[in-house]
């Protein structure tokens, strides 16, 4: 009995060795090598290209010494009962949207959210009202509605948990979170 478990262990390691080379493909990729964010994705479905390339790293693509600063603002507020965007958000909303246009494989999360006043429900659709503001600036702005997903949370996940006006000011907003290539900002 020993002698079999002897024999087969070797075997299908050997096996098991032997179908992983011969599925493996040699990296051919031209930016492989100029690229240290790129990585090989012949080969992978869409979904596990996608992944393998938000795990390699950030894009700089898009991403300028001018507008490196608005990329690195991830929130957007609004006044009070408001989904109007302000015009201090709308340099911030522009960089983001010359980034998504140039990198099509980046995907956002605009998360929308209110301050604790009114009632959940009024909030959560003020919350979706603000997220939808923000998704249709970028829209208008060149991005494909494919990268973007609008969400409310409502007054659920406040950033700041005083019952003043200034923690209230800081929870009326709408974060960008990128789920898929985010910018590379070093």
């Amino acid at each position: 009995m020993n002698t079999i478990k002897y024999l087969a262990l070797p075997l299908l390691a050997v096996s098991l060795v032997m179908t992983g080379c011969a599925n493996r493909k040699p990296t051919t990729d031209a930016n492989a090598t100029t690229n240290p964010n790129s990585v090989n994705t012949s080969g992978l479905s869409e979904d596990a290209a996608l992944n393998a390339q938000n795990l390699a790293g950030a894009s700089s693509k898009g991403v300028t010494e001018a507008n490196k600063a608005f990329l690195a603002k991830r929130v957007v507020h609004f006044d009070y009962d408001s989904s109007d965007l302000s015009n201090e958000d709308y340099q911030t909303l522009q960089a983001h949207a010359q980034f998504l246009v140039a990198n099509a494989n980046s995907k956002i999360a605009l998360t929308g959210h209110t301050d604790e006043r009114g009632t959940r429900e009024y909030n959560m659709a003020l919350g979706e009202r603000r997220a939808k503001a923000v998704q249709s600036y970028l829209i208008t702005n060149g991005v494909n509605a494919s990268q973007l997903e609008a969400v409310s949370y409502g007054k659920e996940m406040p950033i700041n948990a005083g019952h003043n006006e200034a923690a209230w000011k800081e929870n009326r907003r709408v974060e960008l979170n990128y789920e898929a290539v985010p910018p590379l900002l070093k």
